[in-house]
């Protein structure tokens, strides 16, 4: 194989864990650009050797092998090299998201029990913040800081010399703290294998739009505290590709890679696909060397979608998967997205290769097509289960390999997977199951509606009644009244929303994700459920 030349399907067997893709790449192609960040470029050699020194840093600081450090801050390519640098000593990463309060940060530092805190520039004070809160608070490297306490001169002053530690493909290199939504955030144990083991048997599929060649670039735009962010981050180094790092997610600046870097894969949440589609310039931008979009992390109203295909003019893939995963397991092929609307635009889409699908009721049987039930799946993508937390893996992960998602769904006669949503969120209305995604879908193509999220609320006549939750377009007058009569023309009148409340805009999660539960504790205040 050329230097440049694209991978095979052997080749991936030489990568079983994060610290070999390093290797590999530095060996078969030392020369390209493996990361850039604003303005610096990093070689796959170079990568190599910086990953080398950081794991040696590790382990002269005192960390053990299995032992957790915690990154806080915005995305950077030193990142990188401090998860793929643990990862060759044997430590495991704990990206916490930026934007969480220094309470939520400070109990998952103590969570995890993070041995090492690198801090991003952004959140220096949140972070000095939330480690006041802990009894034994660990150090804090900060990533660009110049300084003895910066990451630079911590790494730099270690040898690059390979640590040569033995890693199995079954450690865990990776703890992502889910959304917390419900409850405590809890931290999914992924492993070397639980992250790469899928992709290479999805490469082995030869899927067009999962296929990577050598002038391939990404653009890693979505936050690594999540696995929208990390998880593409390692995809695109998998597979020898150029990753453009963006600090933050910036619609102006998405524009502007796509353009300048000539971004050939990048994946999106649905949120901010609508805010870059919106850009005045939107439609001037050449888009020559755009080959796909993948988006996911919540459903796409179909107006939303026909725009995007419009505008950008590439193949897209929807992508359906969770944290718990290592993220996508199910998706829906470029070839059944149609912007005329077809019934497989509906749908999550079809298993990756290697993941397997079923519906169950809540006595655990097995549905047939069409019946709506909770979503499982069992694969070597699935995490090998929660920090500490052996009775919530074991609610979750069945004994033989099954993981709950928590999505209620059914499938289609050809194995389509159609999401309906979270069990958690669907209403009961007069007896009747109401599932919000449906209503959303339905609300979102109102002209004069930018954005809307779904609730139940108490109802003396019904036990529940429908909310839609509104963020007009810019200019857009409050009229609820026309919201509900356009949503009633779109799906039957007792799922349709029966009144309308106005923000300015949703409130989010950093991975994108709708935080329907603060929406909702207003309207569930002095009661001890959510469920009326």
């Amino acid at each position: 194989m050329s230097n440049e030349g694209a991978l095979t399907s052997a080749d991936f067997d030489q990568m079983p864990t994060l610290g070999d893709i390093a290797r590999f790449h530095a060996r078969k192609r030392p020369d390209a650009i493996a990361l850039s960040f604003e303005g610096r470029d990093t070689t796959f050699r170079a990568f190599d050797r910086l990953t080398n020194k950081v794991a040696n840093a590790l382990i002269a600081s005192g960390v053990k092998r299995g032992e957790r450090i915690a990154y806080i801050g915005k995305n950077s390519d030193h990142y990188f090299e401090l998860l793929f640098g643990a990862a060759k000593m044997g430590g495991v990463t704990l990206p916490i998201g930026w934007r969480l309060a220094p309470t939520e940060m400070a109990y998952i530092i103590g969570d995890g029990e993070g041995s090492l805190v690198f801090v991003g520039p952004e959140v220096a004070d949140q972070a000095r913040e939330a480690l006041a809160e802990l009894k034994h608070p660990p150090k804090i490297i900060f990533m660009e800081n110049a300084g003895p306490e910066g990451f630079v001169i911590w790494r730099d002053s270690e040898s690059d010399t390979d640590p040569s530690v033995p890693i199995a493909s079954d450690d865990v290199a990776l703890q992502l703290y889910t959304s917390g939504t419900t409850g405590r955030p809890k931290g999914a144990m992924l492993s070397h294998d639980n992250l790469l083991g899928g992709r290479r048997e999805s490469v082995e599929a030869h899927l067009p739009w999962n296929e990577w060649g050598p002038d391939d670039v990404s653009l890693v735009a979505m936050p690594v505290g999540h696995i929208g962010g990390t998880g593409w981050g390692i995809v695109g180094l998998f597979n020898g590709a150029k990753g453009i790092i963006a600090r933050e997610f910036d619609p102006f600046r998405v524009l502007d890679y796509i353009e300048q870097d000539g971004i050939s894969k990048m994946f999106m949440v649905p949120a901010a696909l609508q805010i870059v589609v919106r850009q005045p310039n939107a439609r001037s931008v050449d888009y020559s060397r755009l080959k796909y979009i993948l988006y996911g992390a919540s459903p796409i109203p179909l107006d939303l979608l026909r725009e995007c295909m419009e505008v950008f003019g590439c193949g897209f893939c929807q992508q359906y998967g969770m944290t718990e995963t290592c993220g996508t397991i199910i998706y829906l092929p470029p070839e059944d997205h149609d912007p005329n609307g077809n019934q497989r635009m509906r749908a999550a889409g079809i298993p990756m290769p290697g993941v397997e699908i079923r519906i169950e009721d809540n006595e655990g049987n097995v549905l047939a097509p069409h019946q709506v039930g909770e979503v499982v799946t069992r694969s070597r993508a699935n995490m090998k289960g929660y920090w500490n937390l052996d009775e919530a893996t074991q609610k979750t992960i069945t004994s033989d390999g099954w993981l709950h998602t928590g999505d209620a769904g059914y499938l289609d006669e050809d194995g389509y997977l159609y999401i309906h949503d979270r069990v958690k969120d669907m209403i009961i209305s007069g007896g009747e199951n109401i599932y919000p995604a449906e209503v959303e879908n339905a609300v979102y193509g109102h002209p004069d509606v930018a954005e809307v999220a779904v609730i139940g609320v108490p109802d003396e006549k019904w036990g529940e009644a429908v909310k839609a939750v509104v963020a007009l377009k810019p200019g857009a007058a409050s009229d609820p009244e026309s919201i509900l009569a356009f949503a009633r023309t779109r799906i039957a009148a007792f799922k349709a929303p029966k009144s309308v409340d106005f923000v300015e805009g949703l409130p989010r999660n950093a991975s994108g994700k709708i935080l329907k539960r603060q929406l909702r504790e207003p309207f569930w205040g002095g009661k001890d459920r959510a469920v009326n």
